[in-house]
């Protein structure tokens, strides 16, 4: 069971996120934050899996939280929730530890599926965000092309026809309908090329396939 901490200064935001949460078999919400502070305390004494984390809360707000998350002995992976999804939070949310970002109006099936994917040591970043991201994580690279990066010149053809399509931020089940795969193939294709890359989430995959100029087309 994936343990869920939903923190959110709007009630009616918790009961809907609860209600989606809890509406899946394996995962349960174990309690409820109405700000930062709160966040870190309930967080500290239940150890959750996960924390779905707003933004904007009075007293201490979901970026200096998640940055105090990150200091317990066992944090928890922090998913960043929000209605706002300009580049200042996402690059905030990124530096502060967050693994994953995606704006409240998220279809539940995709809000589920993060938190999964979140919970197995992905990142997960909405489609509205993805480019920000990417961005953001490239400013201080340059372009260079797939045969200049070893890593992945030493890629199979399917690899990177993966990372490819990582780099466009793609879903797994996206990619799968690209490719022709199903869905578990395709995660399992991500695990192998993530370990032949050295990175550990799909945001890394991404910024490779963004500068070798494959998320383009460009190699």
């Amino acid at each position: 069971m994936i343990t869920v901490l939903v923190a959110d200064d709007d009630p009616a935001v918790r009961d809907g996120l609860r209600a989606i949460i809890d509406s899946a078999p394996d995962l349960r919400v174990i309690a409820e934050a109405w700000d930062g502070h709160s966040a870190v305390d309930q967080a500290r004494r239940l150890l959750p899996d996960i924390v779905a984390m707003d933004v904007q809360m009075p007293g201490m707000d979901g970026i200096t939280a998640t940055r105090r998350l990150r200091e317990l002995p066992s944090p928890p992976a922090v998913l960043i929730l929000t209605t706002f999804g300009q580049d200042e939070y996402v690059e905030q949310a990124l530096a502060a530890g967050a693994v994953g970002f995606l704006v409240k109006d998220t279809p539940p099936s995709d809000l589920l599926g993060a938190l999964r994917s979140v919970a197995e040591g992905h990142a997960a970043f909405g489609s509205t965000v993805t480019g920000h991201v990417i961005d953001l994580t490239t400013r201080d690279g340059g372009r260079t092309t797939a045969e200049d990066d070893p890593r992945v010149a030493s890629l199979t053809g399917r690899q990177v026809d993966v990372l490819r399509l990582l780099g466009r931020g793609l879903s797994n089940a996206d990619i799968g309908a690209e490719l022709g795969m199903t869905e578990g193939t395709v995660k399992a294709h991500v695990t192998q090329l993530l370990a032949r890359l050295g990175v550990s989430n799909r945001v890394e995959a991404a910024r490779i396939a963004y500068r070798s100029g494959l998320s383009t087309d460009e190699a």
